[in-house]
């Protein structure tokens, strides 16, 4: 039967590291997913306002084929500095793509929107260049969850958002982890429940191990208010699996599924939402068809999973404007 990894994190994908950066005056950061080696990637669009860096690299007819570290980022279009930080200090280390005596780290990231979630905007420079440093700098096996990284500003519909993560082991043997910043216009829980929509997915009590509740909202109007105008939700799964660049952009497109399953609405107009795959490739496929299968959905059950992780994980700070899912 399928299991969790040893930390249920995305890091059960051997090789592979996560680092976090806060900045809790600001109320924002930035997190860093990297692996021992350079590792082939690809993504999947489905929200109406993502922004993005380097994406389009990732398609299948694309000269380079793999990345050095993938950044998600709290700041809105200013987030997307964190990547630069991110390459130069890869740079400095001597990661990258070889052009003659040069080397450039190749670093796709993906950005939410947190600058009216109660935090001091004000800075003189953008901040995010250093955050994104500070966040290579911590990458490790074991990293926090809840309000950190890029996760640190998030919110959703009704409840301060966070950084999730878990992971499950296939029968195949192959891992699938998901990583994710959970800023959604939608709703993790059941109307104003505790009960988590991922409920049924859940391994043990990862979030509360409350399952579903008796009741449920009218399902054709979505539970939420269209305040703000402006959320997102990014994340990575990630496989010790042997994948081309298609079939990572195969695996992110499923795993869209567990943000429909998690959060209530999804891909809205104004959610920006957006997943990387990442696949390490120390795994070969034993049988491309079915193993491919098997591992989009673990990716798409494993990221609503992940999800709900987050919202449960968060902690109050200062000045927050929504409750966490602690506080009720």
């Amino acid at each position: 039967m399928p299991r969790t990894g040893p930390l249920n994190l995305i890091t059960d994908v051997t090789g592979l590291r996560v680092g976090n950066a806060s900045d809790l005056h600001i109320k924002t950061g930035c997190t860093v997913l990297l692996a021992d080696a350079p590792f082939t990637a690809g993504v999947h669009v489905m929200g109406g306002a993502p922004g993005t860096r380097e994406t389009d690299l990732l398609a299948a007819d694309k000269t380079v084929e793999q990345v050095d570290a993938l950044v998600l980022s709290g700041g809105s279009a200013f987030g997307l500095d964190a990547a630069s930080g991110v390459a130069d200090a890869l740079r400095s280390e001597g990661r990258g793509f070889a052009v003659g005596d040069q080397t450039v780290p190749i670093v796709p990231a993906a950005i939410l929107f947190d600058l009216i979630n109660g935090g001091a905007k004000d800075w003189d420079e953008n901040p995010y260049k250093r955050l994104g440093r500070e966040a290579l700098a911590k990458a490790g096996q074991e990293f926090e969850l809840g309000r950190t990284g890029a996760g640190t500003g998030a919110t959703t519909a009704t409840l301060m958002g966070g950084l999730g993560s878990a992971s499950v082991v296939l029968p195949s043997g192959h891992t699938v982890g998901a990583l994710v910043a959970v800023n959604a216009l939608g709703s993790a829980t059941v109307g104003a429940s505790k009960h988590f929509w991922a409920a049924p997915f859940e391994l043990g009590a990862e979030f509360g191990g409350l399952g579903l509740p008796a009741v449920f909202p009218e399902p054709h109007m979505p539970p939420t208010k269209l305040a703000a105008h402006a959320n997102t939700t990014i994340g990575i799964v990630a496989t010790d699996a042997t994948l081309t660049q298609a079939q990572c952009t195969r695996l992110a497109t499923a795993a869209h599924d567990g943000y429909a399953r998690a959060l209530v609405p999804s891909h809205t107009p104004m959610d920006g939402d957006l997943i990387f795959a990442a696949a390490t490739g120390t795994k070969p496929l034993e049988n491309p068809l079915a193993d491919t299968l098997y591992l989009g959905h673990a990716a798409a059950t494993v990221m609503a999973r992940a999800i709900a992780r987050a919202i449960y994980a968060a902690q109050p700070m200062a000045e927050d404007p929504l409750p966490c899912w602690h506080s009720r």
